[in-house]
């Protein structure tokens, strides 16, 4: 390849001979830059189709990965829904390769479930009707009965104490307001059977994100002591507001005065002992209340008579009390 007169790149062929005595040179030239512009161009569409083929061949590599790893991820958001208390089970529709993992899961989500938090509710029923005035009639029988469901209940709190320590008790749904209130409402209603009041508000939709079980027992508490102390009527607020959860249980009842609140909070402290109850003590609520990194107050309620009014962060929605009743 010679360079041409016009800058062109010429292809030379030259023959040296010898004729007679004489030398003699043929040379033969060709413009070579039409064949260079093809021999080029096929090059660039051979790059370009290495290229395409080896981001075509990556791309399915990895569509193959992720198709393959497709069930684990779904496990994994799976195990995420479980923790959040979206769900109680994982699905069993998976890969051969992982249904003995899921299987270990699922058996050990059924055997350590909340069953004793499910017990609570019907105790405090079976308590309340054990000391209803038609046993007075039967001493001996009331007393057994007291004495009975006193050891069970002392039991069951002593085995969820444990359980919740030692990491055994899952988290459980979340308290949905609308599906929860109206039940906790009517075993309220049947352990207090004089007419009362009682009612409740909250956004539609509004789901409380703490364990349905702790929240049912904290609310079942409060509305518990409000019935008891209650004239004709109680109240249960919720709303959400900036990110914060307020809570106020209103009853009409005597209330409490400014100067015995703070010791009202305190574990064990009762005003009124002749007042029959079960249940937590409001200092066990406030305990389990700050354990969630929340706040509690006694006020006067717009009813006339008290007010707890608690206050709870979004934030703290993943953390569990450890306070037992």
């Amino acid at each position: 390849l010679v360079e041409g007169p016009q800058g062109q790149q010429l292809l030379v062929l030259r023959g040296d001979y010898r004729r007679f005595g004489q030398p003699l040179s043929i040379t033969v030239a060709e413009d070579y830059s039409p064949l260079l512009s093809s021999f080029r161009r096929v090059q660039y569409i051979g790059l370009g189709l290495g290229l395409a083929g080896l981001l075509l061949v990556l791309f399915l590599q990895r569509l193959t990965v992720r198709n393959a790893l497709r069930p684990l991820e779904q496990a994994r958001q799976q195990i995420a829904q479980l923790q959040d208390g979206q769900r109680a089970q994982l699905e069993t529709q998976v890969p051969q390769e992982l249904e003995p993992l899921v299987a270990q899961i699922n058996h050990l989500l059924s055997h350590t479930g909340n069953l004793g938090h499910a017990l609570k509710t019907p105790l405090a029923v079976l308590l309340s009707l054990a000391g209803r005035e038609e046993l007075n009639a039967h001493p001996e029988l009331q007393a057994t009965l007291r004495e009975q469901l006193a050891q069970i209940n002392q039991r069951l709190a002593r085995e969820l104490a444990r359980a919740r320590l030692s990491g055994e008790v899952l988290p459980g749904a979340q308290f949905e307001c609308a599906a929860e209130l109206p039940g906790l409402f009517s075993t309220l209603a049947l352990i207090h059977p004089r007419d009362l009041q009682l009612s409740w508000q909250a956004p539609p939709g509004l789901r409380l994100p703490w364990d349905r079980e702790d929240m049912l027992e904290l609310l079942g508490n409060l509305l518990d002591n409000a019935c008891k102390w209650a004239t004709s009527r109680v109240q249960l607020q919720i709303s959400l507001a900036d990110g914060r959860y307020c809570l106020w249980v209103d009853d009409d009842g005597p209330g409490i005065a400014v100067a015995q609140r703070d010791a009202v909070l305190e574990r064990g402290t009762r005003l009124d002992e002749q007042v029959a109850g079960h249940g937590l003590g409001l200092g066990v609520v406030r305990d389990s209340v700050e354990a969630w990194g929340g706040s509690l107050q006694l006020q006067d309620s717009p009813l006339g008579g008290l007010r707890v009014a608690i206050e709870l962060s979004r934030g703290a929605g993943s953390k569990r009390s450890t306070a037992q009743g």
